[in-house]
């Protein structure tokens, strides 16, 4: 079926460069931005509950930018002085330049990964000596901790933030041709919103093979999946379908 309204359960691009913009230029498609979950950061006296002392640790593993965000947060709540000393491992070049929100970034020591936990993981191999924070969510995917594990690296689990679903109850009479989502805790959140969500012809799209999981999981059809080697990223997925649409008529 042709495409020309989609939801993408993230927020707006900061910038209008976006390769979003570009294809709903080029198609002629109408696409809105809606995160589909929340994060709601852990109080100080919780995080005191988890018996996480932050001066016993000489490196943080960050995996995404919010996990950057309330790593600071807390860290200011909690009254800790985080040390020039202080190492940082991120899982990607994205978001060890997002530090310079928080630190100078020439002066640290900043280590990242090309978007993979396995990759970092062998960078973090190479300072064993370290002892390493891996502030995360309370559903962290199972696969990093335990790839930190295999790799018999020294680390603390702190749970930091919480990723709830999103009131989305605005949405009940809004159709879109076709939803994306990024996590499977957004296709949690669609199914709480919407208990009696059915598919039918809604075209469906899933970026990484734990929210395709997720989908198959809830008896919903994935029409789009990224990344694969032909199409890295989601806006390149979406044209593809968008191409292969047009061919048929």
């Amino acid at each position: 079926m042709a495409v020309k309204t989609i939801l993408v359960s993230q927020p707006r691009p900061e910038t209008e460069k976006s390769p979003y913009f570009d294809l709903a230029e080029k198609y002629k498609l109408k696409i809105d931005f809606r995160p589909f979950i929340q994060v709601d950061g852990v109080e100080a006296q919780e995080f005191r509950s988890q018996k996480v002392n932050l001066a016993e640790h000489t490196a943080v593993i960050l995996t995404s930018k919010i996990a950057v965000d309330h790593f600071f947060r807390i860290a200011k709540e909690m009254r800790f002085d985080v040390p020039d000393t202080m190492k940082y491992f991120c899982i990607s070049e994205t978001i060890a330049y997002y530090l310079q929100k928080y630190v100078t970034y020439r002066k640290r020591k900043i280590f990242f990964g090309r978007q993979t936990i396995d990759d970092l993981a062998l960078l973090m191999k190479k300072h064993k000596s370290e002892k390493f924070l891996l502030p995360c969510t309370d559903i962290l995917q199972d696969k990093i901790p335990e790839t930190i594990k295999e790799h018999k690296i020294n680390f603390t689990k702190a749970v930091l933030y919480r990723t709830v679903a999103a009131d989305l109850s605005d949405l009940e009479n809004v159709y879109y041709d076709m939803l994306v989502f990024f996590s499977p805790a957004g296709v949690e959140s669609l199914l709480k919103n919407f208990p009696d969500f059915k598919q039918n012809d809604t075209v469906i799209a899933a970026f990484g093979p734990t929210t395709a999981q997720s989908l198959l999981k809830n008896n919903l059809r994935l029409d789009v999946h990224a990344p694969q080697p032909n199409v890295p990223s989601m806006p390149a997925a979406i044209e593809l379908y968008i191409k292969n649409e047009l061919k048929k008529k």
